[in-house]
């Protein structure tokens, strides 16, 4: 902890002393060489459970990322290739019974055959678009191996628009979870009808193995079809954005499903997951004279089949914001809002109304990620402050609750082994409160290649993590991370 404090000032201090240069391509003929260099210390101290497991570790995560992409008239290419390498797992984090593996150093170590090292190279990307789809200007397809982030189709003009999709909308049901020191792909197609006025997108997609797992070249027994309309709204002093969507998601992966059944039923349980998901967002900024007012709301509902049991849940989030033209210098900016994403009632019934993540990118969300969306009820407050233009404070309290004391307290972020379900789920015998977070981020661009977040989440917990770790029910996150690009 000492060390990465330590670290964080002095990445600070030397910032302040760097000039910022532009960012310029490395250009190889007609072709652009470009990559990352992320590396990542982080100090855990999950909640303690009864046993000899150690909650409380240090590892080290690298994820390098390099190629070559080129754009024309008619189409674009890229491929990229990613190494991750994990040092220092901890060997001594995983408890027996319902504690399972304590933080994410845990799951590494699990998923990378119970090694303490681990390091792999395969394709992150390796794609082409072709421009002109179907002779339109506006339409492209792209198909291979790419990126995608639901919520992010279009990109607003409006900073604050921007920073709110970007944070808040994007990747809370599809995403790279980049995060991670691996990361997801997804394989397939993409193609996208892009008018001023509105975005059709429409994806069929298979994820790639990743995430814990350093080996990503593999895919998975899971797809799904994702199609959406997107636009933008301007009057006045308002600026919008809005989208429509659905998803389709499958799953027919032999792997016991993780939700709040006895064992025997979730064993005998041999069908496939199919779930329809349909909802859509609006973002709103107005600029007043005592400041710019934000306010936002997303909603989901799902159908279809969990197993043998019918899929009937959901999800909302309302938020709200405030830019005052008070303390120029420090830019502050003030935000809360309320999520709640439904559980199940009842272990014995034929339906499951635990409101199901997909492939998310948990982080945005969770920033010390010991829970997800799934079965949770989130009061939440942050604040923003920019002091320099190259420094940005983000500090954000949780007031994290059960939606349903019936189901579990879940944690994970979807798919990423054959043999992994991809989330856990730990009962905690009818309790509710799970946990108050406080936390704590800053950023700082040194220059156009080099960045630097150090990170603190302390979570305090309630009855859900008291009844599961008996010997210490708090925990804390750091980390120190830079990140250099070319």
């Amino acid at each position: 902890m000492r060390r990465i404090a330590l670290g964080a000032a002095s990445a600070l201090l030397c910032c302040s002393l760097q000039a910022q240069q532009p960012f310029e391509a490395i250009r190889v003929g007609g072709l652009t060489f470009s990559g990352s260099v992320r590396d990542r210390v982080e100090n855990w101290e999950w909640f303690t459970p009864a046993g000899t497991a150690n909650p409380k570790y240090t590892f080290n995560g690298t994820t390098a990322r390099f190629g070559l992409s080129q754009n024309t008239k008619t189409l674009d290419w890229a491929a990229e290739f990613e190494a991750p390498i994990l040092l220092s797992l901890p060997g001594n984090a995983v408890a027996t019974g319902t504690p399972g593996q304590l933080g994410v150093g845990a799951n590494y170590y699990v998923a990378n055959g119970r090694s303490s090292n681990s390091a792999m190279l395969f394709p992150d990307k390796l794609f082409v678009r072709l421009h002109r789809f179907l002779g339109s200007e506006a339409g492209s397809l792209q198909v291979g191996r790419f990126d995608f982030q639901d919520g992010g189709e279009v990109a607003p003009k409006d900073a604050t628009l921007a920073a709110l999709k970007r944070d808040r909308i994007q990747q809370r049901l599809i995403g790279p979870f980049s995060f991670t020191d691996v990361m997801r792909a997804f394989d397939g197609f993409h193609y996208v009808y892009n008018k001023p006025e509105v975005n059709f997108t429409l994806i069929g997609a298979v994820p790639t193995r990743g995430v814990f797992q350093t080996d990503g070249w593999g895919w998975l027994h899971v797809a799904f079809g994702y199609g959406s309309v997107t636009g933008q709204m301007h009057h006045g002093a308002n600026t919008a954005d809005w989208r429509l969507f659905t998803i389709y998601y499958q799953d027919w992966r032999p792997v016991t499903k993780t939700d709040n059944r006895a064992a025997a039923a979730k064993a005998a349980d041999h069908a496939n997951i199919r779930i329809e998901t349909f909802g859509g967002h609006f973002v709103n900024v107005t600029k007043t004279a005592a400041g710019s007012l934000d306010v936002m709301g997303e909603i989901a509902g799902q159908t279809g089949s969990w197993g043998v049991e019918t899929q009937r849940a959901y999800m909302f989030d309302a938020e709200a914001g405030f830019q005052p033209n008070l303390l120029p210098r420090l830019k502050p900016w003030v935000r809360a809002g309320y999520y709640y994403g439904s559980g199940d009632s009842n272990a014995n019934d034929n339906r499951h109304g635990t409101f199901f993540q997909l492939l998310p990118t948990a982080r945005p969300y969770a920033r010390m990620p010991f829970f997800d969306m799934e079965n949770l009820a989130d009061r939440f407050a942050m604040l923003t402050l920019k002091p320099h233009k190259r420094v940005t404070f983000h500090n954000e309290i949780h007031s994290l609750r059960l939606a349903n004391r019936n189901d579990l307290w879940y944690t994970g972020g979807g798919a990423y082994q054959p043999w992994t379900f991809g989330y856990t789920g730990r009962s905690a015998g009818g309790a509710a409160s799970l946990a108050n977070l406080f936390d704590v981020n800053v950023d700082v661009t040194v220059n156009a290649h080099l960045s630097v977040t150090p990170y603190l989440g302390y979570a305090a917990g309630k009855s859900v993590i008291q009844a599961v770790y008996p010997k210490g029910k708090d925990g804390h996150l750091a980390f120190l991370e830079a990140t250099y690009r070319f």
